[in-house]
């Protein structure tokens, strides 16, 4: 069943009003008729099923027929902190990330990074990169759409670590170094760990990695320094391995 995210106001009182876009997909692209159902969500903590009542190109209403649990979002909430890589690579990144299951992406500036970061297109950008967003929990039928924050500095990257529960700075250096399950092992037993919440930062570097300097900083913070496996992986891969790794060890996959 086709899932679309309102605002609550566009919820209320049992009545769902889209608009727009929304709209548009459901008349023109979905070719839904009166008596039709969707499931919508607010992006908080209401989620229902709908039957359409009324249909226009730029204008859907809808009926609450049920209230549905909120089920599909995971323990661990895992933000994706992601060095600006080139071309649509962090197009990629939030995609399937947001697919996977991350709550929020952080893009952020590191010393090795590619792409000429332009903050006069931010606005613009960070449009583009919400409506993929959106695009991608609806078909991945997320009960919340993923936030997109502005682009950070390192120094408010390093400022965010000690927010989170456990911060994973994913770093291949000569000798390797701990890996992901193993600290997160680690972080259960120094911790207590156990099925509870938990909010945890994934930091990964851009096309040409982090720098010494870098990975020295983020673990003076207070971030832990993990390794992907044995072999080298491209920036837009690394995000979704580890991503996919946090989910495994959380119990989402069966892993707890």
């Amino acid at each position: 069943m086709q899932r679309y995210f309102v605002t609550p106001e566009q919820l209320q009182d049992n009545r769902v009003v889209l608009t727009g876009d929304d709209a548009h997909h459901v008349v023109r692209v979905m070719r839904m008729e009166a008596g039709d159902s969707i499931i919508v969500s607010d992006g908080q903590s209401r989620v229902a099923e709908a039957v359409i009542r009324v249909l226009s190109p730029g204008n859907v209403e809808a009926e609450v027929s049920e209230w549905l649990q909120d089920s599909s979002e995971p323990l661990w909430s895992i933000t994706v902190a992601q060095s600006l890589p080139k071309g649509d690579k962090m197009e990629i990144v939030i995609q399937k990330g947001t697919e996977i299951g991350a709550v929020s992406f952080v893009p952020f500036e590191s010393q090795r990074m590619i792409v000429q970061y332009d903050g006069k297109k931010e606005a613009k950008r960070l449009e583009r990169w919400g409506k993929i967003a959106k695009e991608a929990a609806e078909q991945a039928h997320r009960s919340r759409i993923p936030a997109i924050e502005a682009v950070a500095s390192w120094k408010e990257l390093i400022a965010l670590i000690k927010t989170y529960d456990l911060a994973l700075f994913c770093y291949e250096k000569e000798g390797g170094c701990l890996g992901l399950r193993d600290a997160i092992s680690a972080q259960r037993a120094r911790q207590g760990w156990g099925s509870e919440e938990r909010s945890i930062l994934l930091i990964v570097g851009p096309e040409g990695g982090f720098t010494e300097r870098e990975a020295g900083e983020a673990e003076e913070a207070g971030a832990v320094v993990v390794g992907l496996g044995k072999r080298i992986l491209r920036t837009e891969t690394a995000a979704m391995v580890g991503l996919a790794c946090l989910m495994y060890e959380s119990g989402e996959m069966g892993g707890v």
